[in-house]
Formats: C-alpha cells, structure tokens, sequence
C-alpha cells in the first residue's frame, strides 16, 4: 500500500511540475495590473494569476537543492509559500519585475525550511552560518583533499577566511553536516554516569539581555513616534491605517474613508513615508530597519 501511494504521489508531482513550466509568461504589464489589483483590492484570482504564472520558477529554484535530501516536492512547497510573501509585499511602481523581486523570498523558504528540517538542532542561526551551511559541501569538495573528505587546519581557514567565519564556526558546522543527530540522553564514558544533556551550556537569556532588548524595543517605539509627530493629521492616520493595525487596511479602503482615490491616498502616503525616513535620519543610522516592513 505504501508503494503505490508512493507511487501516486510521485505521479502526482511531475503533473503538477508539468503544468507549471508550461504556464505562460505574463507581459510587464499584466503582471503589473495583477500586483496592483491583488495589493489594492485584495483581488485572488489576481493574485492566483500572478503566483501560477511563476510556478516554474519556484520549480526551477527547487531544482537548485535536490541535493539537501529533502522532497523535491516539499522544497516546491515551501518555494510556493515564499512566491506568495513575495506577492504581498511587491510594490508595482519600481521598475523590477515580479520574477526578480520573487526569487530571494523563494529562496529564503526554501533555505529556512532545509535549516528547519536538516536536523532537530538550530545549527546555523546568522546570516553568516546559514551561508555556510549551504556552501560548505560545495567548498568541502573543492578543498578536501584528504580521501575522508575531511578538511585539513589549512583548508578549514581557506573556507573560513571566503565566507567571513571563525574556523571554530567551520569546524562545528562541518561536524553538523557531517554525523546524524544524536539523543541527548546519550551516555559519555563507559561508567553511563553522565549523559550529553548534562554537558550543554545554558543559552536562555540572562536578565541583563532581556532588559536591554526592552530598552530597545522602547527606543524604537519613541523614535517611530517622533517621526509620526511631524506628520499631519491625515497622513499619520494614513500611516497608521496602513502599517501600525493589525488588519492593514487598503488604498481602496482609506481613498474611500477620505472620499479621494486610492492613487491619491498612494501619492500621500509615499510623500508622509519620505518625511518619516527624514526624521528618522536624524536620530538612528538605518531608519529603513524601522520602516521595511
């Protein structure tokens, strides 16, 4: 029984993999029309249009890390559900199509999904180590040249040095990748007196580090309000409605509350963000960290 849904599943994915690099390729503007129907109107079938019409990529993209071990069609999967954030976030006024902006919120699911499911321990938690995760076979293979595939003093600091790590960050991430995941109940030793578990650090947060992290937090709260300050009263609640509820209202919705037309609301709105970034120049040295989302 297992062998023939095994069987139907696989039968199952190459249909849809099929259909999906014989989906038409859209003009820029008809892309364009989706990303705007589906952003101010909340249109699905635009949105269903514009994620369709990208499958192959996804596909494509997936293809890139058949070699994680993974489901080809899990990796499609998850490949989907970025194509989607990437769909809710896509402004249509720059001059950048779907497909580009798309491709690293593809490739950010897949790759968290490979970290998420490669072992039941975070190994790569940085941008530095999750780089280093996904190229240290590729670089192990180059490097290597011992017949164990094992990596040498030398070669551990080649790799360290290229990808801007510690070669203690290596060492434990070429450990990682290389043994499966072990119990924690584990006995060390011959006598079984002591277990792995009883080893591990502990990493929670220390009552210093969560009182800094509030600090912050609070930092980052007044100075978004300062900025909010020197709006007028319609465009901070445009602002407000748009990024600081948790039901994000539409242009269409806030253009019809103002009796104006949501390019209207969209020309205010982009002139009160500009003011916001202005202000939060002058307090903090990255403002787009507070405004990006």
């Amino acid at each position: 029984m297992a062998s023939i849904n095994r069987t139907q599943t696989d039968r199952s994915d190459r249909r849809y993999i099929a259909a999906a690099m014989q989906a038409p390729i859209l003009e820029r503007q008809v892309e364009v029309d989706l990303a705007r129907r589906w952003l101010d109107d909340r249109d699905e079938s635009a949105l269903h249009g514009l994620v369709e019409a990208h499958a192959r990529l996804v596909v494509r993209i997936a293809a890139g890390f058949r070699g994680s071990g993974l489901p080809m069609a899990d990796l499609v999967q998850e490949g989907n559900i970025g194509l989607m954030d990437a769909a809710e976030r896509f402004d249509p006024e720059r001059n950048v199509r779907y497909s580009t902006y798309a491709t690293w919120w593809i490739v950010a699911a897949i790759q968290n999904y490979i970290l998420r499911n490669s072992s039941i321990v975070r190994a790569a938690t940085t941008p530095k180590q999750r780089r280093l995760f996904f190229n240290l076979r590729r670089l192990r293979a180059r490097h290597a040249a011992r017949f164990d595939g094992r990596l040498s003093t030398d070669e551990r600091e080649i790799i360290a040095e290229k990808l801007g790590v510690s070669v203690i960050d290596v060492e434990r991430m070429e450990a990682h990748v290389g043994k499966s995941d072990q119990s924690l109940n584990s006995p060390i030793g011959e006598e079984d007196a002591i277990e792995q578990i009883d080893l591990l650090a502990d990493t929670s947060p220390s009552p210093e580090d969560i009182s800094s992290a509030t600090s912050s937090k609070q930092a980052r709260s007044e100075w978004v309000n300062q900025a909010l300050e020197r709006l007028t009263p319609r465009e901070r609640q445009i602002i407000a409605s748009r990024f600081l509820k948790d039901r994000r209202n539409t242009l269409a919705e806030i253009g019809e509350s103002f009796g104006v037309s949501k390019e209207r609301i969209r020309q205010i709105e982009g002139r009160a963000l500009k003011k916001m970034r202005a202000t939060l120049r002058e307090l903090v040295d990255q403002p787009e960290e507070l405004l990006d989302d």
